[in-house]
């Protein structure tokens, strides 16, 4: 443990983010970093708890309660309470492949499940973790580590996101010859292109493709499977293939006037933006822009919070954002006990920069869209929505139902539907004949990643459905274990 009594003297102290009114100028990330004083105070606050929740990575009420790829989170607290660093980033990738990247996006279950957090302010977990990689790539310690031996065997990863990083990484470590196929320009997946840079830097993704590739992997970018290259030619090159392809089949908003202009994805519109910025900052005008408009975001989630930072940096006009649900109590609730994720109302860095600009908080709750309507040039330019509530109907589920003069109309041109999305694209999954279950992921066990197919795998949100990017890594770390055993008869992976 760390220090006996630091969570009795200390208190938690998180970074404050750079003021909105400064972010929004630019796109570099808003995060900012204790010293490293500071940090190991942080970490003296780890508590000796005897059963360490942080990392239990376990699903309650439908959420995650402590890390999925069970970090040794005690441990290299103690250890950065100690100033040994070294050590701490050693135990830090035992587990985790890529901790700069969930130092940054993850939503940190594992904060949620902290015993000290049962009635004190928790461990700064995420942000230990994220000092702890950060100060190991400063100081040198991160360098390539190519295998000593090669097996002969080859892999073909399908998708070079989180989880397609996360396997082709493992799969390395053992010595098969990898190859990642990525149909995008640039490596990273959603990291790339699903994630905007303020909240992580695109450098820090190449920093790490630019290592794995240093290490022996080959990534084939502008592949992709099922179109540019028949996926049944990769039965035949390969001993295994690993679908990661990701949930990227977008749920569409079904209402009437969804034929107009000005209507997009949030997915298309972050990454157009995302790409643009990477090859000309902007300049070359291939991105969907909000500026001076006014901008309606369908969807609550951390995508359409990326939607309503994204468009103020544009200079939108104004920016709402709806969301189908009620607003999360300020406190959490008698039927949302620890160690479960708590439901509490929160503004995430997207809202609080609305906050300050507009003088409130975009999102509007239980609110739903009734129809867009259209100028005479078929542009959007209104939505008319009502308002709801939840009420349980006689089988006991929830269901909405409009309230009777919640009615009107916002002005918009442009808007962008971040309701998630609903499964794979199968195109390749036809060609081979890979069995999906009913909701469009393939069907593969969770622990055993194993498809229809002989040697094909499957991990990721293309297997689970949409999920966090620790998720991902977790699925990719297991995907690529039970593709070690397929072709060696034995595994030494985690």
């Amino acid at each position: 443990m760390a220090k006996p009594t630091g969570f009795m003297e200390y208190k938690r102290e998180v970074p404050e983010d750079r003021p909105p009114l400064e972010r929004i100028k630019d796109w570099d990330e808003f995060h900012c970093h204790l010293s490293e004083e500071k940090q190991r105070i942080q970490g003296a606050r780890c508590m000796d708890c005897g059963t360490p929740f942080c990392h239990s990575g376990m699903l309650f009420n439908g959420a995650a309660s402590g890390c999925p790829i069970n970090n040794l989170i005690p441990e290299w607290n103690e250890l950065i309470y100690k100033g040994l660093w070294e050590e701490a980033i050693k135990r830090l990738h035992k587990t985790n492949n890529f901790p700069e990247f969930t130092g940054r996006v993850c939503p940190a279950p594992c904060e949620g499940a902290c015993t000290l957090g049962i009635n004190e302010p928790m461990i700064t977990i995420k942000n230990n973790e994220c000092a702890i990689i950060d100060h190991a790539y400063s100081e040198g310690w991160i360098v390539p580590e190519p295998p000593k031996v090669r097996t002969g065997k080859t892999i073909a990863v399908i998708g070079s996101g989180p989880s397609g990083l996360a396997c082709a990484d493992q799969l390395n470590k053992a010595g098969h010859t990898v190859t990642v196929f990525e149909r995008s320009d640039r490596v990273g997946g959603l990291l790339m292109y699903g994630i905007p840079n303020m909240k992580l830097d695109k450098k820090l993704v190449q920093r790490r493709v630019d290592l794995m590739a240093a290490e022996g992997i080959t990534f084939k970018t502008g592949v992709e499977i099922g179109k540019d290259l028949p996926a049944d030619k990769l039965l035949k090159q390969f001993d295994a293939v690993v679908f990661c392809g990701g949930a990227t089949k977008a749920r569409d908003l079904v209402v009437e006037g969804r034929e107009n202009k000005g209507i997009y994805f949030a997915v298309d519109f972050l990454k157009a933006n995302t790409k643009s910025l990477l090859d000309s900052n902007l300049q070359d005008g291939n991105y969907i822009s909000a500026k001076d408009k006014d901008v309606i975001v369908i969807g609550g989630g951390d995508t359409g919070t990326d939607c309503v930072g994204t468009s103020i940096r544009h200079g939108c006009r104004s920016v709402v954002q709806f969301e189908i649900l009620p607003q999360p109590p300020m406190e959490r609730q008698k039927n949302n006990p620890w160690p479960q994720w708590p439901k509490v109302y929160k503004m995430d860095y997207g809202q609080e920069e609305a906050n300050v600009l507009y003088g409130s908080d975009p999102r509007q709750y239980c609110i739903m869209t009734k129809k867009i309507v259209g100028d005479d040039n078929g542009n959007v330019k209104e939505i008319h929505t009502v308002n709801i509530e939840w009420k349980k109907d006689d089988a006991g589920r929830f269901v909405s139902v409009e309230i009777p003069g919640t009615e009107k109309v916002w002005p918009a041109q442009l808007v962008l539907i971040a309701m998630g999305f609903v499964g794979p694209e199968d195109k390749a999954l036809k060609q081979l004949g890979i069995e999906q279950d009913t909701r469009s992921n393939i069907k593969a066990d969770y622990g055993k990643f194993t498809t229809n197919k002989k040697g094909v795998f499957a991990a990721g949100d293309m297997r689970r459905g949409q999920s966090l990017v620790v998720w991902a890594i977790n699925e990719g770390r297991g995907a690529a274990r039970e593709c070690d055993r397929y072709l060696m008869g034995y595994t030494n992976l985690p």
